[in-house]
């Protein structure tokens, strides 16, 4: 019986072909939106999640302020300024944390030449070597900064991406040498490139031990502190640095103004909020798109239903029950969903194929491509996909397949 159930359902396609075909095409349509918005919700997470993972996520960073509060510490407005003894202080007294590392920077301060080059707005920072490892600086080339460097002074400079195409244009820096406020520096190493846009970002950094910063300029107060962490209690973390700051700068541990904590983890997470909400409306969209799609086929199925009202009636006559004639429609409105279904998902990614990447980073500079948002049609996408695509099928498919079945086999027999 179910085997000539499903012959009957795929005769009633053949013979009305091209009603069967545009309301394919308009399941095909509603199933490539989908599949669309779907790819570029999860391409805007690939971005974001790319651009995050070039400052580093389990990273947070101290940087001095000014009080805001007065009570129990140093008056309104004062000044807070830190020093190398801090690093030591929330190395110390810090749980959880792996490394710190003090940054004493110059953005568009010291003069840095190479031949006949001459730039000023370049990024020139001193550092321990730790801090490639909590920034997370690869080193494309060369080497990175080392312990042995940071002990001994060394005039040595690691630069980025950026950094070397300016000074260096289309030659080899590694070997060479670099000029510092007119200090001489050997280039030992170039770090990979970011997804990063600006002048004043990670790819145009000459970075030098913090030890050799001394021999350029009075290193007493540091630009801040950079630290990475074990655990998943970020907030708990920073609290704790600005409570040990406070204690040794007399101010108040709640006073947020006197030292600014940077918790890049907490602004990832907020970041993935967004994403995930945005994915949602997507999705919610998409399926609204192929809802009306999913209205089309209902509409079909209803005339198709009238149309073979003495078909149903013969075959009830002949013994079928309501439910075979049931699954006989169902069947053949799941048919028509998913073969629409197919077709659309060929379209989705036919389109993504021709849209390629999408402008984001790259709309803030030259060579960010990576950040920009691709349609990315991965197993997830296809899988959410399918189930807003069967249940969008069965509930256009079951109103008229119950009513099919609902019919009496009598009043079907007469029906003209």
């Amino acid at each position: 019986m179910t085997r000539d159930l499903l012959k009957e359902a795929y005769g009633a396609m053949q013979h009305n072909r091209r009603r069967t075909a545009l309301t394919m095409l308009g399941m095909a349509w509603g199933i490539a939106t989908v599949v669309i918005l779907l790819a570029f919700g999860s391409g805007f997470e690939r971005a974001i999640n790319l651009i995050f993972s070039s400052w580093g996520t389990d990273v947070i960073g101290a940087f001095p302020g000014r009080t805001s509060l007065q009570a129990g510490g140093a008056k309104a407005g004062s000044q807070i300024r830190l020093k190398v003894a801090d690093v030591g202080y929330i190395r110390n007294e810090v749980p959880m944390v792996k490394g710190v590392s003090p940054i004493f920077d110059k953005q568009n301060g010291a003069t840095i030449q190479h031949d006949t080059r001459t730039f000023t707005n370049l990024f020139l920072t001193g550092v321990y070597p730790v801090y490639q490892r909590i920034r997370g600086f690869n080193v494309a080339t060369g080497r990175g900064l080392s312990e042995e460097d940071e002990i001994q002074h060394a005039r040595v400079v690691v630069i980025g991406d950026e950094a070397k195409r300016r000074l260096f244009s289309g030659e080899q820096p590694l070997g060479q040498s670099i000029r510092i406020n007119g200090v001489s520096f050997q280039v030992v190493g170039v770090y990979q490139h970011k997804v990063q846009g600006g002048d004043n970002n990670d790819n145009s950094m000459v970075v030098i031990p913090f030890s050799a910063m001394g021999d350029l300029y009075d290193t007493q107060y540091i630009t801040g502190i950079f630290m990475d962490y074990e655990g998943q209690d970020h907030q708990q973390l920073a609290r704790v640095v600005r409570s040990v700051l406070a204690g040794h700068h007399n101010f108040r541990p709640d006073d947020h103004r006197a030292v600014f904590i940077a918790d890049f983890k907490q602004d990832f997470d907020e970041f993935t909020i967004v994403t995930t909400a945005l994915k949602v409306l997507l999705a919610f969209i998409g399926a609204m798109t192929l809802g009306i799609g999913g209205i089309g086929l209902m509409n079909i199925m209803l005339v198709s239903v009238q149309q073979r009202t003495r078909e149903i009636g013969v075959e009830k006559a002949l013994g079928a029950h309501k439910g075979h004639i049931l699954f006989q429609f169902l069947a053949e409105a799941l048919a028509i969903t998913f073969a629409g279904g197919l077709a659309g998902i060929g379209i989705a990614y036919l389109l993504s194929w021709i849209v390629g990447a999408l402008p984001l980073m790259s709309a803030f500079g030259d060579n960010l491509q990576a950040g920009d948002i691709h349609l990315r049609i991965n197993l997830g996408t296809l899988a959410v996909a399918t189930i807003i695509l069967s249940l969008v099928g069965i509930v256009s498919g079951m109103v008229p397949a119950i009513r099919a079945a609902q019919l009496d086999p009598i009043e079907s027999l007469r029906y003209e």
